[in-house]
């Protein structure tokens, strides 16, 4: 029997998953500052600098967090992923694409890519339904346990490179062979990949996945449909929705008709394929 079609859906997270920046929830009140002053004091630090902003956010994490007198381990950072509150529907919306998904005969796959910390999301209360999580890394001291280097930094042109990662299957980020090397057969056709974002910042993967075939879907918090239709009007994404993630919600209904799509369409071709052997 032939395997399964799989699909991809990918995420960004900030904004896309949960309200918020994923700091705003523990991080930054525990240094006794607000989200506002905290981004802004990131930004000051860039712009006299010049360090890109996401490496000055890191970098920030750190410097502010060693005035405060706080030790900024991995278990601490994933201690503060627990306190990240999500859209409505978020935490049970997995379980319902997956069964739909095996109703069709289609294997879906979660995946995530953020310019967060991925020390914080893999402590949240979804982090274990995805099938591999990208976001900015501490390394850490083996002896302090605290940050003394950027591991991975993944700004918003940096996305891309997981889209061709997930296509092809080499998710290990040390693996610029498997990256790199020709692949006439892809492990998930550009076709079957799904991208959920919230605005500019995923401009470049949106238009990336939609221009191979997949589909980019922008979501906004409600209320802030504005935020994102130009996206839409400029041709950059296949749909806008609401954040909500709730069953039966426009989000749900579309994604669980791109299931369908990929599910009629590997249908048609196989059927194709044993007629042109049948000949």
């Amino acid at each position: 029997m032939a395997e399964k079609p799989i699909m991809a859906f990918i995420y960004d997270f900030d904004k896309t998953l949960c309200p918020e920046d994923m700091q705003n929830y523990s991080f930054i009140p525990a240094l006794g500052m607000t989200p506002e002053e905290f981004w802004n004091e990131t930004g000051k630090f860039s712009e006299i600098t010049g360090v890109e902003r996401i490496l000055a956010y890191m970098y920030m994490m750190i410097v502010l967090a060693k005035e405060k007198g706080i030790e900024l381990t991995k278990e601490y950072l994933n201690g503060l992923g627990k306190d990240i509150r999500f859209y409505d529907g978020v935490r049970t919306w997995f379980k319902r694409i997956n069964a739909h998904g095996e109703q069709r005969n289609v294997k879906i796959e979660h995946y995530l890519i953020s310019s967060g910390t991925k020390e914080i999301i893999d402590g949240c209360a979804i982090a274990h339904e995805f099938k591999e999580i990208y976001g900015c890394e501490f390394l850490f001291d083996k002896e302090t346990k605290t940050p003394v280097w950027p591991k991975l930094t993944i700004n918003y042109t940096a996305k891309t490179q997981f889209f061709f990662r997930i296509s092809k299957g080499a998710l290990d980020i040390t693996d610029d062979q498997a990256l790199n090397r020709k692949q006439t057969i892809r492990r998930i056709p550009y076709r079957n990949i799904v991208y959920f974002g919230d605005g500019m910042t995923d401009v470049p993967i949106m238009l990336l996945v939609k221009n191979n075939g997949g589909k980019s879907i922008a979501v906004y918090h409600k209320g802030q449909r504005d935020k994102v239709h130009y996206l839409l009007e400029d041709d950059r994404v296949n749909f806008v929705c609401n954040a909500d993630y709730s069953s039966n919600s426009q989000l749900e209904k579309i994604s669980k008709l791109l299931i369908d799509q990929v599910a009629i369409t590997e249908l048609v071709e196989r059927k194709q394929e044993d007629l042109s052997k049948i000949k």
